[in-house]
């Protein structure tokens, strides 16, 4: 069962860039719920965190496999990750890019980490049944 971090916590940015690489081949179900959680701003700045997958956990897409939209506010932010369709995905890293307007300083400050765990495909059924069920 996958339950780690793609960003680990506490993690403070002012520039774009990558967070670790993580194993998800072991995985017995391929999907998974990513959370991110910004626990520290400061005004007129905005995050964009995507996330990239690869076969060999060197070569990475050109194109995310998914996105968060971007944020601009202290918050968790859930998002399910669906690899069903991307079985060559063995490995996933993140990426974030950081930006800032306005008065003060240019540079942006955020704090954030982002995790990800395995979605257990008995709670899959159920869900997708309890959903069939309100249509």
């Amino acid at each position: 069962m996958i339950d780690t971090f793609l960003v680990p916590e506490k993690t403070v940015v002012n520039a774009k860039g990558d967070g670790p690489v993580v194993d998800v081949s072991s995985a017995s179900n391929r999907v998974f719920l990513l959370s991110l959680n910004i626990t520290g701003i400061v005004e007129q700045e905005s995050l964009d965190v995507s996330i990239h997958g690869s076969a060999d956990g060197t070569t990475w897409g050109a194109k995310p496999v998914t996105n968060f939209p971007q944020k601009f506010y202290q918050a968790q932010h859930p998002l399910l990750l669906d690899l069903t369709g991307h079985a060559d995905v063995k490995f996933l890293r993140s990426h974030w890019e950081a930006s800032r307007w306005g008065r003060g300083s240019e540079t942006p400050m955020f704090e954030f980490h982002v995790s990800i765990k395995e979605v257990p495909a008995e709670i899959l059924k159920e869900a997708t049944a309890e959903a069939k069920a309100m249509v």
